[in-house]
């Protein structure tokens, strides 16, 4: 059976391998936007997850002809009423580095307790087609932001996001083991139920 291509819209390739894992064994060919540098800048100005979601997949399934799926994935605290939410990749600002928006967030948190550091990590994911067609799917997954760094495995906010039925970071446990439990996974479950509808 001849394996269908989808594009994932990121050009984040951490985000690719994780997704890849996730879609491994599924008979699809997941795809980057790596090789598609003529397509323009998505601007993410939804206020929702959902809404940057199905902009960047409709978007990017019209330009490449291709089935695309997206997501707008961030960090909700509530003692921050929900920031960095849908800006959380650009939280310290436009260009910021994971470290730095990590530091932005833990110097707001500065002297909170540890009871009031909830946090969750929120999966958006939208499947659209070239002609429209569109649907998502939501995952999310509970921890407590950490008072400092630890691990050396994820990207983001992974090293201080701590998932207490482990007792670590995301950022130290092996990226094997976080996809079982991950906010990604979870999206990525729901998204199989209705893959066939898409792929065939």
């Amino acid at each position: 059976m001849k394996r269908k291509e989808v594009i994932l819209a990121t050009r984040n390739e951490g985000k690719l391998k994780e997704f890849q894992r996730l879609f491994q064994l599924v008979n699809i060919d997941l795809f980057s936007l790596k090789g598609f540098a003529e397509l323009p800048e998505i601007v993410e100005d939804g206020l929702t997850f959902e809404e940057n979601a199905l902009k960047k997949a409709l978007t990017v399934a019209t330009f490449t002809q291709r089935i695309a799926i997206a997501d707008d994935s961030g960090l909700m605290v509530d003692y921050l009423g929900g920031e960095p939410g849908v800006i959380s990749a650009r939280y310290a600002g436009t260009n910021a580095s994971d470290e730095e928006n990590n530091r932005k967030l833990l110097d707001k948190l500065k002297g909170a307790p540890d009871h009031l550091r909830n946090a969750r990590f929120t999966c958006v994911l939208a499947i659209a087609t070239p002609e429209g067609k569109k649907e998502v799917v939501i995952g999310e997954c509970s921890g407590i932001i950490t008072h400092e760094p630890k691990g050396q495995y994820g990207f983001g906010y992974d090293p201080i996001f701590f998932y207490p039925e482990y007792g670590k970071t995301f950022a130290e446990i092996e990226p094997e083991i976080k996809d079982r439990v991950c906010h990604r996974r979870k999206a990525v479950e729901k998204l199989l139920l209705i893959l066939p509808h898409y792929i065939g």
